[in-house]
């Protein structure tokens, strides 16, 4: 009986053309937070994966303790925040030399559309491996047939998956493996596209 072919359709994002690139974001989670949305600071001052205090997480409407709100509720603030008052909030802004574009303290209201474009999606903390199966194999399958890869089983590491992670880790200096682990993971969003489907 002949595999059903599963074609991912690619989603565009609703963000303003102005607004910082996701790598910028995840540069920026890195430095504050390590990119962990639930991190919270030695001293218990600063909260979750951009390090917001209470009173700055209160001022763009964010309730409640910020490494406890969603990762979409803690980019949406941020976007929110950048467009209050540009990276300025941000120390680790000026340590990786992040420049404002036309949106910082443009004071525009995101909607929750504009922040979607801001998060890669969490490392689910497995190393799959050819036969694996699993829910997040199909978003990390979803992201790479943007790039023209065709999967013949969602969500199951096969011989489609293996070709895609061999070649997203060629691009990215990655040794190949063949396993999709952390770094191959978030390369999917943040790395070098893979140079075509082998």
């Amino acid at each position: 009986m002949a595999a059903l072919l599963i074609v991912f359709a690619g989603v565009c994002g609703g963000a303003a053309v102005a607004d910082p690139s996701k790598q910028d974001w995840a540069r920026l989670r890195m430095c504050e937070s390590s990119d962990s949305y639930t991190a919270v600071s030695a001293d218990g001052k600063y909260y979750g994966a951009y390090q917001f205090d209470l009173p700055t997480w209160a001022s763009v409407g964010g309730t409640g303790l910020p490494s406890e709100a969603s990762p979409a509720e803690q980019d949406y603030r941020a976007l929110y925040l950048y467009r209050m008052r540009g990276w300025q909030p941000w120390e680790c802004s000026l340590k990786l030399g992040l420049t404002p574009d036309t949106d910082a303290a443009s004071r525009r209201v995101p909607t929750t559309a504009d922040a979607a474009y801001i998060a890669v999606p969490i490392w689910p903390g497995k190393v799959y491996l050819a036969g694996d199966c699993a829910p997040a194999l199909a978003i990390w399958q979803q992201r790479m047939a943007t790039f023209g890869y065709l999967f013949r089983s969602a969500g199951c590491y096969d011989g489609a998956t293996r070709q895609a992670v061999h070649d997203l880790q060629a691009a990215n200096d990655i040794t190949i493996t063949g396993q999709l682990g952390r770094l191959t993971w978030k390369a999917a969003w943040l790395g070098n596209p893979p140079l075509g489907v082998g």
